[in-house]
C-alpha cells in the first residue's frame, strides 16, 4: 500500500511538473482553439485516460522494456507523432467549417475521447517519465509494488486533468470570442491545427532514446 508521505511528495512533484507548459498543454490548447471548450475538455479527459496504458505498462514492467528498446520506442514515437500531425491537418482542412456544423473534424464525444486517448497512450515522453519517476516513490518495504505504481499514476492523471482543464477552458473562451467573425474563426482553427502539426512534427524529429 502506498504511504501517505510518498503520495503527498509525488503529488507536489507532479504538480510542479504539470503546471510548466509542455507538449500536453500545447495539445490541449490546440484542440480547444480548433474545437472549442467542449472539444478541449473531452480531449483532456481522453488524454488522461490514455495515461492508463503507460501506467499499467510500468506497473507490469513492460514500460521499462519499451523505453530501453530502440525499435519499440521509435514505433511508439512515430505512431504518436503521425497521429498528432493527422489531427492537426484535419483541423486545418476543416478550418472554415461552421462551429456546430456536420463537417467538423471531430463532432462526437466518443471521437474526441478516443483521439485524446490515443495521444496520451502513445506519448513517448510520458512513458519515459513514468518509467523513470514512478518507481522512485515506491516503498518496497510495504510490498504491492504494482499497486503502488498504479496509485501514483492515478494521482498524476487526476492532477493533470485538473490543470489541463484550466488551459482548455481558457483557450475555449478565446475561441468563443473569435467565433464572432467567420474570418477570425477560420484563422483560429488553422492556428490550433498548426500547433498540433508542429507538436507532431517535433515528436517525429526528436532524437531516439538510447
Amino acid at each position: 500500500m502506498l504511504s501517505t508521505d510518498s503520495a503527498l511528495t509525488f503529488a507536489v512533484a507532479s504538480l510542479l511538473l504539470i503546471v510548466i507548459p509542455g507538449p500536453s498543454v500545447l495539445f490541449v490548447v490546440g484542440r480547444s482553439l480548433s474545437l472549442g471548450r467542449r472539444g478541449g475538455l473531452l480531449s483532456v479527459a481522453g488524454n488522461e485516460l490514455g495515461y492508463v496504458v503507460p501506467i499499467v505498462a510500468v506497473a507490469l514492467g513492460i514500460g521499462a522494456l519499451v523505453s530501453q528498446s530502440v525499435v519499440a520506442f521509435t514505433a511508439v514515437k512515430v505512431a504518436g507523432g503521425v497521429y498528432l500531425t493527422f489531427l492537426g491537418l484535419q483541423a486545418v482542412r476543416h478550418r472554415r467549417a461552421p462551429v456546430d456544423g456536420p463537417d467538423a473534424a471531430a463532432s462526437s464525444g466518443g471521437q474526441l475521447l478516443w483521439q485524446g486517448f490515443v495521444v496520451g497512450a502513445t506519448n513517448p515522453k510520458t512513458i519515459v517519465f513514468f518509467v523513470a519517476v514512478l518507481p522512485q516513490f515506491v516503498d518496497h518495504d510495504r510490498g504491492g509494488i504494482p499497486g503502488q505504481i498504479l496509485a501514483l499514476g492515478l494521482i498524476f492523471a487526476v492532477i493533470a486533468f485538473a490543470c489541463d482543464s484550466v488551459w482548455a477552458v481558457a483557450a475555449g473562451a478565446a475561441r468563443a470570442w473569435f467565433a464572432r467573425s467567420p474570418r477570425r474563426m477560420s484563422q483560429m482553427n488553422a492556428t490550433g491545427g498548426a500547433m498540433m502539426i508542429g507538436l507532431g512534427g517535433g515528436l517525429l524529429l526528436a532524437g531516439n532514446k538510447t
